[in-house]
């Protein structure tokens, strides 16, 4: 069994620098830790590198919408909707501790992109494409139903409403929850080692340099197959293999905001025009409501995009065009965070509304293959897909033969529940168990919904590990979800931990403000870190709380 335990960084690059692999994958987000879980799972030895941290770049950064991809009927995208709609169903009985169904508000105004007619028609073709469940296809609403769901819609010349299903995520954690049940099949992954070079034999890519970002030790790991899933990072890596021509990325940059409930107490989610024509998600999330997406065209340091103060503006005047008696200001912004898309374009295209979002494979002469482009939603089919591709190369190449994909039936690291029907039941024993150990209702609730199947070993630690909890100067409940991402999730830096593994830096900054210091300190003496480390992931942590809330231009 493959381990997942930031404590193990040196076992893992010995594994992946002696093992023979069949797969390397290049990039930790959610396409490269679908393809990693498809690929382990037929029996493949498969391991997966990372540059950063896991889903640290657009995976940790979207919508967080498993969404049926509505917005693609305007262009006529027929099959992405009908593809997508179907693997969000199996993305949500997969794990449906980490993907819920919420109701969505489609409101229509004189003169807005979305009318009566055109969203009854869209809604019910979107029901028959995505193949939408009896008890959750679309409903209509009138104006007056439509306020009483949201009263602080702006109720002038609002003509109704559609009511529909989206699938609402976290993103980052749905990565890490298929990254843990990859390792659970065998696979090696392992975060902060970046590829820097490729390694060949009679023209054929063969292996890659490897360097580790914490010592600075480089690996040479050989496979028979190279894929690069690097997300926005795709042609960088082509660029090395030297096969970067024809179509390539073209980044755009989505911005979100999130508000305090008690300054935007959005009590339903809702998809809404913003002045331009284009289309903006406010949604309810705990105790915030985050609003998004900006879509404008990037090209500045691609693991750095940042909110500017023309994106923040942007996102304010469609809130308050929206829901006028909130009067937001710049000061009410809670949070923010900014990520990439990484679409494929032809040279002519520059339009990001009318780039399509869908997915594309290159296979580079030298057998490199990269996957681009694509969605959230769609990562389950595309790793099916270049797996399938690998696997009849293998065929033909060595005689190997290996079985067809099982992943649309394997729930994901957490999602070991019963699929939607029975994780009720499982949510109700849980909070029962919870109670007897002095966890509070809410607070179970919170934890069985972030690690479903895996809120047991959240408990075990609760109660083991009170007394280094207290000598933390941490709460027991924080401290053992703390351990839990040291030693189950490969969380290394502190970043790692307040962000892709809580997701607190975005949805509960007070909560990184409180604890910033004390894990840092814990961090340091259990892993060892040098002064400098403790340094460089302290002066991190301090600029990515300025810039979740200041722009940056």
């Amino acid at each position: 069994m493959s381990v997942f335990s930031s404590q193990q960084r040196d076992q893992i690059f010995q594994q992946i620098e002696t093992e023979q692999l069949d797969v390397l994958v290049i990039g930790g987000g959610i396409t490269g830790a679908g393809i990693t879980l498809d690929a382990a799972s037929r029996g493949m030895n498969t391991a997966v590198v990372e540059m950063q941290d896991f889903a640290a770049g657009t995976s940790s950064r979207s919508t967080k919408l498993v969404h049926g991809g509505l917005r693609y009927l305007k262009q006529f995208e027929v099959k992405m909707v009908a593809e997508v709609g179907r693997e969000r169903a199996i993305v949500y009985e997969n794990g449906p501790h980490v993907t819920t169904p919420e109701w969505m508000m489609l409101p229509f105004y004189k003169d807005g992109t979305f009318g009566p007619f055109t969203s009854r028609i869209g809604l019910r073709l979107y029901d028959f494409l995505a193949r939408v469940k009896k008890d959750e296809r679309r409903k209509m609403l009138g104006a007056q139903e439509a306020v009483k769901k949201e009263p602080l819609l702006k109720a002038d010349d609002l003509k109704g409403a559609g009511y529909y299903v989206e699938y609402k995520t976290d993103d980052a954690r749905l990565t890490i929850e298929v990254m843990k049940k990859a390792v659970e099949h065998g696979a090696h992954a392992i975060n902060y080692a970046k590829v820097v070079d490729f390694l060949y034999d009679a023209g054929k890519v063969a292996g890659a340099v490897v360097e580790d970002q914490i010592t600075g030790q480089q690996h040479h790991v050989y496979a028979k197959k190279i894929v690069n899933a690097g997300g926005p990072w795709v042609d960088d890596l082509r660029e090395i293999d030297g096969s970067r021509q024809g179509k390539s990325l073209h980044l755009t940059k989505g911005v979100h905001l999130v508000f305090d409930q008690d300054r935007f107490p959005l009590q339903q989610a809702i998809y809404f025009d913003a002045p331009d024509g284009r289309m903006i998600f406010a949604i309810p999330r705990n105790k915030k409501t985050y609003v998004g997406t900006t879509d404008t065209n990037y090209q500045g340091d691609i693991a750095y995009p940042h909110m500017s103060e023309a994106d923040r503006d942007y996102l304010l005047d469609a809130v308050n065009g929206t829901f006028p008696s909130l009067r937001l200001t710049t000061d009410d912004v809670d949070s923010s965070y900014a990520g990439l898309r990484p679409l494929i374009a032809d040279e002519d295209e520059d339009d990001p509304d009318e780039i399509s979002r869908k997915d594309e494979m290159f296979i580079s002469n030298s057998g490199l293959i990269s996957m681009a482009g694509g969605k959230l939603t769609g990562y389950r089919k595309m790793a099916e897909d270049t797996v399938d591709t690998i696997v009849a190369q293998l065929k033909d190449e060595e005689g190997i033969l290996y079985t067809s994909s099982e992943t649309a039936h394997l729930p994901i690291s957490g999602g070991e529940v019963g699929g939607s029907e029975g994780f009720q039941a499982f949510k109700e024993e849980k909070v029962k168990e919870a109670a007897a150990l002095g966890i509070t209702e809410e607070t179970a609730h919170f934890l069985i919904q972030k690690y479903g199947a895996n809120v047991n070993r959240i408990f075990t630690l609760f109660q083991e590990t009170r007394t280094a909890a207290d000598k933390a100067g941490i709460e027991p409940i924080v401290f053992a979800e703390l351990r839990y991402a040291i030693d189950h999730e490969m969380t290394y830096k502190p970043a790692d931990f307040f962000v892709r593994r809580t997701g607190a830096l975005f949805f509960d900054i007070d909560f990184v403000r409180v604890y910033k210091n004390r894990v840092i300190d814990y961090m340091a003496d259990e892993l060892q870190w040098s002064h400098r480390q403790k340094e460089a992931y302290s002066e991190e942590m301090e600029q990515l709380l300025y810039e979740a809330v200041n722009p940056i231009n």
